[in-house]
């Protein structure tokens, strides 16, 4: 039987699971190694040789533990916000002091920059700017209409650009293949408009706190209206990317998945127009939560064969 003072410690550090969303970070970490083995390596590189990579291992662990930090400051500014949109899970984060959030939150930002060190000071210097542009997104920019929402976006496909930036110092040469650079920003600019959908049908759930502590939200400033015909043409605009990875370059079996992503947010704008309460709100973020974890697993049917050959064919000739 656990005592008095095991259980409150257990309750402290899930609250703090909480706070820092741990439950995203191995998903991250995951979509890390899996786009550097199938998408961002060069062609000639293999899975094996990007696993047991160090510097990668170091990049992705230096962008989890920022990743984390970034959560925790969020949290801190987005108490009273959240008290009202999320109150059971405000009460569960609340058990962990706002002194004891800031101490870890600064305790991990060390850990993140002395990990990139490890690699360079480059990578150093590169998450220490991560880190503040978290902070002050954090503090001012979220607050704001479309530079909220346009930021966010842009922090979360930072890491991914920082091992891209890693590759190109392996082989200068292989950041500046044609194709291999256009198949990159295809499925950069595809997860850019699937993060930005999410975090503006995150506004209109999010929509009463919002208006209650003065957050700038299109949602709050033009109106929910405005906020859905926005929405509607950035799910239009997916069809950008999407046709260009089925039809101008091989994705191999990952076709599936972006034919089943244009269905999916073809229903998904159908009941985004009929949606108006916050728990419809609510289901459709986590339906675009489930698609962009999909989509994780998904880069494996790029080439499945690499998980038994370890090399990539496919791309080879690029």
């Amino acid at each position: 039987m656990l005592n008095r003072k095991n259980k409150l410690l257990l309750k402290k550090i899930a609250s703090m699971f909480s706070v820092v969303r741990g439950y995203n970070i191995p998903v991250i970490a995951l979509a890390q190694y899996l786009s550097a083995i199938f998408i961002l390596s060069p062609p000639e590189m293999g899975a094996l040789e990007v696993i047991l990579d160090i510097n990668i291992f170091l990049l992705v662990l230096a962008s989890s533990i920022a990743i984390a930090s970034g959560y925790i400051i969020n949290n801190f500014y987005d108490s009273e916000k959240d008290l009202i949109n999320r109150p059971r899970k405000s009460m569960l984060d609340r058990l962990v002091s706002q002194k004891t959030k800031l101490y870890v939150y600064f305790s991990l930002n060390f850990l993140a920059v002395f990990v990139g060190w490890l690699v360079s000071w480059r990578v150093a210097l590169f998450y220490a700017m991560y880190i503040f542009v978290i902070w002050f997104y954090s503090h001012k920019l979220k607050k704001y209409a479309i530079i909220g929402n346009v930021s966010a976006c842009l922090l979360a496909i930072a890491p991914f650009f920082g091992i891209l930036l890693y590759f190109g110092k392996l082989d200068p040469n292989s950041m500046f293949r044609p194709m291999q650079l256009e198949i990159i920003i295809s499925h950069a600019s595809f997860l850019f408009l699937l993060l930005l959908i999410r975090e503006m049908t995150k506004d209109l759930e999010n929509l009463r706190g919002d208006f209650a502590t003065d957050y700038k939200t299109i949602p709050v400033v033009y109106g929910e209206n405005v906020s859905k015909r926005i929405i509607t043409v950035l799910v239009v605009l997916t069809v950008i990317p999407v046709y260009a990875l089925i039809n101008m370059f091989d994705v191999g079996y990952m076709d599936i998945y972006f034919y089943v992503c244009l269905g999916f947010l073809l229903f998904f704008v159908l009941f985004l127009w009929q949606a108006d309460k916050r728990k419809q709100f609510l289901a459709l973020h986590n339906m675009l939560k489930f698609l962009i974890v999909a989509g994780v697993f998904c880069i494996v049917l790029i080439e499945p064969s690499v998980l038994w050959n370890g090399k990539k064919m496919l791309m080879s000739g690029l």
